[in-house]
């Protein structure tokens, strides 16, 4: 029998008080919380922050590169500028002692021999600091003419000499190692006329 004023059966009214939960705190069902699915939505969310992060990571890499890579540019032209520097100097220094010896050779005096011999000896002493650093000094007498290497002053007609042969130079040319520093100046034997060619322009 139902008890009074109640509609449900004594023995759900017992089960319910023996479970401890009240009417409307029935466990719920398993559809009512299932793992929710992930929707192409979400996915296509997930991929982009992953592109992103990626993005990002790229983006530090470069900036961290260029900036390596302008560090190690301004290094090396400092180097650089620092050795061409030091070169200079090393020059400069060894010249000191050849400008000492002329101005001792100048408050000497003594006669036109003692002056001769003392500035020989100076040429010498330069020519040696200069052929030290790989400069050299050139004199294509007895050559052929090579204008990228001479420069021709006089073509004159040399007896003996071959044409196109550097017959004499009024200065010598200098290079630098490999690299011409200066060219010669020079005089180039020419061909002579030919007896036919003058008797030709004798006849009028």
């Amino acid at each position: 029998m139902s008890g009074p004023g109640n509609g449900k059966p004594k023995h759900e009214d017992d089960a319910t008080e023996e479970s401890g939960l009240e009417p409307a705190e029935a466990a719920p069902s398993a559809a009512s919380d299932p793992e929710k699915p992930e929707t192409p939505e979400d996915a296509l969310r997930r991929q982009l922050e992953a592109i992103r992060g990626e993005r990002d990571d790229l983006r530090d890499q470069v900036l961290r590169r260029r900036a390596d890579f302008e560090n190690f540019r301004k290094r090396a032209e400092r180097d650089r500028l620092q050795a061409g520097f030091e070169a200079t100097t090393t020059v400069f220094r060894e010249l000191i002692p050849t400008l000492d010896n002329l101005e001792r050779a100048l408050q000497a005096g003594g006669d036109e021999g003692s002056l001769r011999a003392g500035v020989e000896l100076i040429l010498r002493e330069f020519l040696g600091l200069l052929d030290n650093h790989g400069v050299t000094a050139h004199d294509p007498t007895g050559e052929p003419f090579d204008p990228e290497r001479h420069q021709a002053l006089l073509h004159e007609v040399v007896p003996g000499a071959a044409e196109g042969t550097v017959v004499e130079t009024f200065r010598k040319g200098y290079y630098f190692k490999d690299r011409l520093l200066r060219p010669a100046l020079v005089k180039v034997a020419k061909a002579a006329e030919s007896t036919e060619s003058q008797d030709t322009d004798g006849v009028h």
